[in-house]
């Protein structure tokens, strides 16, 4: 409410009411108790809830992390060990340059993976930007805008800041904790996410690829029986042909090798995986090219949708220069006019 200058008011101002800016360290007088509110300085939104604490089941969080990045490093030492001991050997019985060709597919594909996942689990996600803050002299008009306070780390948490309970700190651009990788996704180490993804993908494919092509080499002849009864037509002649391909499977199975079993399971294992890793790999792709994460999806679902979709998201995501994005085409969502 505005004063003109020949108006006088004279009230109380008890010290309840008189809260203090986190950021600036300005006393500000509330017209009655207001547990969220926004400095008119510096822009800090303080709450005057009390300070939080870790839950104790913190420890067990960091513990199944532990407990989950183990059984993935031991699922893709076993992957690629498995691997090379199973199909390696026909490969090589196939041409000598053909086994030395796909060993060298087999190592850069697997010093990628792991790599990617070692930096993607171990590097930092992305710290909170240091600022100044809690004192009036030091602290500008606006340079604390939208900023908020967080009680777990007790320090300033920009916008674009979430704390992660799991990891116990918070994540500039935190995308989501991985339980996987043990660490979140932020801004630090989102790319290695990705390219371990892609990386994954790419090995189980070619993990794929070779199961069979070994499989085939090494799989013992099937039995079938090639004639049918004369009255078996249409879908029951199908599923006939089909019960007696799988029993035949069965049959030959029984006959094979330790390594033929292990061919199978990598085959199965890898197929598995990778329809996992590609619907996420598809899903963080689209949230990129979104200019977004995946956080700030939730957080945005309801509004206007004015953010730029196009490709070169996914290139600034990947560090390329502007002379490559500016040769792709730019999509994006505008309303249609109408002219009178």
């Amino acid at each position: 409410m505005a004063v003109s200058p020949n108006e006088h008011y004279v009230t109380t101002i008890y010290k309840d009411n008189e809260p203090t800016c986190w950021g600036c360290g300005l006393h500000l007088v509330l017209p009655s108790y207001t547990p969220t509110f926004k400095c008119g300085w510096c822009g800090a939104i303080t709450s005057l809830n009390l300070q939080k604490h870790e839950s104790k089941w913190f420890k067990w969080r960091r513990l199944r992390d532990r407990c989950f990045v183990c059984v993935l490093f031991g699922f893709m030492g076993f992957v690629i060990c498995g691997g090379v001991w199973a199909v390696h050997p026909v490969v090589f019985s196939i041409s000598y340059f053909c086994g030395i060709f796909h060993l060298v597919i087999a190592i850069c594909l697997s010093v990628s993976t792991l790599s990617m996942f070692c930096l993607a689990a171990f590097h930092c996600p992305g710290a909170s930007p240091l600022v100044l803050w809690g004192s009036y002299p030091l602290v500008g008009k606006g340079d604390l805008e939208n900023y908020t306070f967080c009680h777990y780390c007790s320090k300033p948490k920009s916008p674009r800041t979430h704390h992660c309970r799991s990891c116990g700190m918070c994540v500039l651009d935190m995308d989501h904790h991985c339980p996987f990788i043990g660490n979140c996704v932020g801004a630090a180490n989102h790319r290695y996410f990705i390219l371990f993804l892609i990386s994954a993908v790419v090995s189980t494919i070619y993990v794929a690829i070779m199961s069979v092509t070994a499989g085939l080499h090494i799989w013992s002849p099937l039995s079938i029986r090639s004639h049918a009864p004369a009255n078996v037509v249409g879908t029951d002649l199908a599923m006939r042909f089909v019960k007696e391909i799988i029993i035949a499977l069965l049959n030959s199975a029984l006959l094979m090798s330790s390594r033929g079993l292990l061919l199978v399971y990598l085959f199965v294992s890898s197929i598995s995986v990778n329809l996992g890793l590609s619907v996420l790999l598809w899903q963080q792709l689209f949230y990129i090219y979104e200019g977004k994460t995946y956080l700030s999806h939730l957080n945005s679902q309801g509004g206007d949708g004015a953010d730029q979709k196009d490709c070169q998201n996914i290139l600034r995501f990947f560090g390329c220069p502007y002379s490559v994005s500016r040769y792709l085409p730019v999509v994006r969502d505008s309303e249609k006019r109408h002219t009178k």
